[in-house]
């Protein structure tokens, strides 16, 4: 079974930047798409963005277009979230899934999740 990891987070001003790291393991195990989501207080979960096995298709939520920037290194089976012009409204709690499937987007179920990592933006 595959875990994931998540690190990075904390808080920052608005406008500011932050980038957040998930590691898959054991690292034999790549999962062919990964994702963030997120969960703030009181809402529901909600899709950030997803990536592809290979990091060719990526995939966003309209409210991090242009904001934000999903990456991953196959060979460290790790999968980032570069986090800019960050906004009161992106405090949450992040979360890194996992998928085995050729199906790759925000739409599709993913069942493998990390414990999460939060992110504070003040205004």
């Amino acid at each position: 079974q595959v875990q994931l990891a998540e690190s990075g987070g904390g808080s920052v001003q608005a406008g500011g930047s932050l980038r957040l790291s998930c590691a898959a393991s054991p690292a034999a195990d790549r999962p062919s798409c990964m994702a963030w989501f997120r969960q703030s207080p009181g809402k529901e979960r909600e899709g950030v963005a997803t990536i592809s096995g290979g990091g060719a298709s990526a995939d966003y939520a309209d409210f991090v277009k242009g904001r934000f920037t999903i990456s991953r290194d196959i060979a460290k089976n790790t999968v980032d979230l570069q986090m800019n012009n960050l906004e009161p409204e992106d405090t949450a709690m992040y979360y890194c899934a996992a998928r085995f499937s050729l199906n790759c987007g925000l739409e599709w179920t993913f069942r493998i999740w990390g414990q999460g990592a939060q992110v504070t933006v003040s205004s």
